[in-house]
């Protein structure tokens, strides 16, 4: 993903919200073939890997599903796994807003359990 682009999500309140997206410029994928990332069967699990350890997975995630992107492997799932979330999850208006707060609170409880140095700890370092 060339360039500099924004994503219009709806909050909660039912406000617009607009969101960068210039994660996919830091995202792992970008050097890959997209004819790899765009496949079926078990050569998914192949493009998934790709995903593995991504920085951007979240977001990328969040995206796909947002956008109702219905092909290729997006943020480590393929697109019957994210109809299957989207089916079990049906009143989330926002997934960038859920799973970024999840990240968020999961970043909190795994440094809180880490003694920082005179009281500091990084909950999250932006790129």
């Amino acid at each position: 993903m060339a360039g500099r682009s924004c994503w219009r999500i709806r909050g909660g309140d039912g406000a617009e919200v607009i969101t960068d997206t210039d994660w996919g410029d830091r995202g792992l994928c970008k050097s890959a073939d997209p004819d790899e990332l765009f496949v079926e069967g078990a050569a998914q699990n192949r493009a998934k890997a790709v995903c593995t350890g991504c920085p951007v997975r979240t977001e990328c995630l969040a995206y796909a599903l947002d956008q109702r992107v219905e092909h290729g492997v997006w943020g480590g799932m393929t697109e019957r796994e994210r109809r299957a979330l989207l089916r079990r999850r049906p009143t989330v208006t926002s997934w960038w807003r859920l799973l970024n707060t999840a990240r968020v609170e999961h970043e909190q409880q795994a440094y809180s359990a880490i003694p920082g140095e005179d009281g500091i700890r990084v909950l999250h370092e932006a790129c």
